[in-house]
């Protein structure tokens, strides 16, 4: 199977764009809860009417206008997950203009690179410290005539600003857009090179938003439904959630401290679940970390071990059987219940994206009653372009397109996509767009398989096959995802291109690593210090071992080595959406990579 196709399941109005959205989620249900916040320096959540949460954007983009934001003119928001920056969002789609979003963590030279190719006009940023890095590079950012700090009042002093400015002028504004028009311009994070700025339109949203709630609404998404964003809302997959609520009629809370996720989830009580594999690894990880500190190791190693049988179990034809689903009940008394508890308790569906998630792991938390439905996009895709569907589940897969979407395979297995969810062009860019949408199709630069009901896998990146020596292709995210999920392991990057084995770098996870030497009965140590201990080192070979399993010997880690420094978004060896730049750490880890292949380095 090499393309497929799902039709649309319900189509929009030309002159539609995302705050008409916003117009009908008030008409169906504007006194029912919309948005839930917990203002400063409260623990507890207040909750917004779709109607109060609509006379607040009407008074933002008063503002807006007020300041001098102009139809077409480009507003950036620099910030962590917050309401505001929902806020924001529609008050500057209601005053006609474009929101750039940058990343709260962006250095001063990506600040000004975004700053400089949008035109941003307007600047709202978070805090004091953000504003001291936009004011390095102010004198460069020319179209930029104002900057305004969240933390310093930046709300109210917008709503204030637009006192004057009549209501008639907003509903002119929240008009002129209809679903060719530009609604954002989303800059790729760049793990190569400098960032793209893909211009998605309100078409893009507003089609996709509706489908994807036409085909999973009444499962995942029904309406009084909710879900806590805690991904960047700087990132794509984020945006698309904000703007999907609308027509679901679903609850959005947002918090912007992932230190503080558990107790949020527990107070907010999700009903669906949004995040990236990394997360889902790190709360299975700290569950058993937690467990065997308690001396209940075993007891969680064997409720997972259930839950991942009975999870397989449900995909054959007879299902479980009494004796499985008795060992799966106790399984949950003793374990997997407070799982789920620790997640709200209300949360039966999670959709992960961004990166594999892995069969064992989206074996375990289905058996623990979370189904996850992986998915598969990009930015130029307005974040989803496939997902599983709660009707059809195939684990291990990025599920069927979307409706209105189509999926083609290459010749050389590129995934090629095609759909109103396609980004216009990248902003000033002509070249670029020009090599990425080929006669109609967007070339994702990612390589896949398809089956016959049009189930697409994931098998890696065009640009990061690695050759070996010998000639052999190598997809590293195969070794790296599974070595991954091992709780000493933070990250990993495969390497052997052009060397005569595949090699790995390896960082261990900080956090996890006093747990793992605690229940191991070993002494605390420091990484550099673990990273050379004899019994930490074997537990790694095993690991190795284990990942190796799944490719063939010429594709099998033949050698490591374990670095002293993790890779994280404040060196810049992740984007934001905690992708490895690979370019950024092979050439910064050049002598530990050659020292693979000299023999100074342990074998796995």
């Amino acid at each position: 199977m090499d393309e497929f196709h799902s039709p649309l399941l319900t189509e929009s109005a030309p002159e539609d764009n995302i705050s008409s959205l916003l117009a009908a989620r008030l008409a169906a249900s504007g006194d029912q809860p919309l948005i839930e916040h917990k203002p400063e320096g409260t623990d507890t959540w207040s909750s917004l009417t779709a109607r109060e949460f609509d006379a607040r954007v009407v008074q933002v983009a008063k503002g807006l206008v007020a300041r001098g934001v102009e139809p077409g003119d480009t507003v950036g928001i620099m910030s962590r997950t917050r309401y505001e920056w929902t806020l924001l969002d529609f008050a500057i789609w209601a005053a006609g203009a474009v929101p750039v979003p940058l990343y709260e963590t962006s250095s001063a030279e990506q600040v000004e690179w975004i700053l400089t190719d949008a035109d941003v006009s307007l600047l709202v940023v978070e805090t004091a410290q953000h504003a001291a890095v936009v004011d390095e590079v102010r004198s460069a950012a020319t179209t930029l005539r104002e900057v305004l700090v969240i933390d310093d009042g930046a709300i109210d002093t917008l709503a204030a600003a637009g006192t004057d400015v009549p209501d008639d002028e907003i509903a002119r504004r929240r008009a002129l857009a209809n679903l060719d028009d530009v609604a954002t311009i989303i800059y790729t994070s760049g793990t190569t090179g400098r960032p793209k700025g893909a211009e998605l339109t309100h078409g893009n949203f507003v089609v996709l938003t509706r489908n994807a709630v036409a085909r999973l609404g009444s499962d995942v998404c029904p309406p009084g439904s909710r879900t806590l964003l805690f991904m960047p809302l700087a990132h794509v997959f984020a945006r698309f959630i904000e703007v999907l609520v609308l027509p679901a009629g679903a609850v959005l809370g947002h918090t912007p401290d992932t230190k503080n996720l558990v107790a949020d989830l527990g107070t907010f009580r999700p009903t669906f679940i949004l995040s990236v594999p990394r997360v889902f690894e790190k709360v299975y990880n700290s569950s058993e970390q937690k467990a065997a500190a308690g001396g209940k190791r075993g007891i969680f190693q064997r409720a997972a071990k259930t839950a991942i049988v009975y999870s397989r179990a449900l995909d054959e034809p007879k299902g479980p059987s009494p004796w499985l689903r008795l060992q799966h009940k106790v399984a949950d008394v003793l374990v997997l219940s407070k799982l789920r508890k620790a997640l709200g308790g209300q949360a039966q569906w999670a959709i992960s994206g961004g990166a594999p998630l892995g069969e064992r792991l989206g074996h375990f938390y289905r058996g623990v009653g979370l189904r996850v439905l992986e998915g598969y996009g990009l930015t130029e895709t307005t974040a989803p372009t496939s997902v599983n569907v709660p009707d059809g589940i195939k684990i291990g897969t990025v599920g069927p397109p979307l409706p209105g979407c189509s999926i083609r395979i290459a010749a050389d297995g590129e995934v090629l996509v095609k759909g109103p969810h396609v980004f216009a062009r990248y902003h000033g860019n002509t070249e670029a767009t020009a090599a990425a949408i080929v006669d109609g199709w967007f070339h994702t630069g990612d390589l896949g398989s398809m089956d016959a009901d049009g189930y697409v896998r994931i098998t890696g990146r065009k640009k990061e096959i690695i050759v070996t020596a010998g000639g052999k292709n190598v997809a590293p995210a195969v070794l790296e995802d599974r070595l991954r999920g091992h709780p000493l392991v933070s990250q990993v990057v495969v390497v052997g291109d052009a060397k005569p084995f595949i090699g790995a770098l390896i960082t261990l996870d900080a956090e996890a690593l006093p747990g793992w030497l605690a229940t191991h009965d070993l002494p605390e140590m420091d990484v550099a210090t673990a990273a050379q201990n004899p019994e930490v080192r074997a537990a790694l070979d095993r690991a190795v071992e284990r990942t190796n399993k799944a490719v063939s010997r010429a594709e099998s880690i033949r050698r490591y080595t374990v670095l002293t420094t993790d890779f994280t978004v404040e060196n810049a060896f992740l984007t934001p959406s905690l992708k490895v730049k690979r370019e950024r750490v092979l050439t910064a880890f050049t002598d530990e990579i050659e020292a693979l292949y000299d023999g100074s380095r342990t074998s796995a």
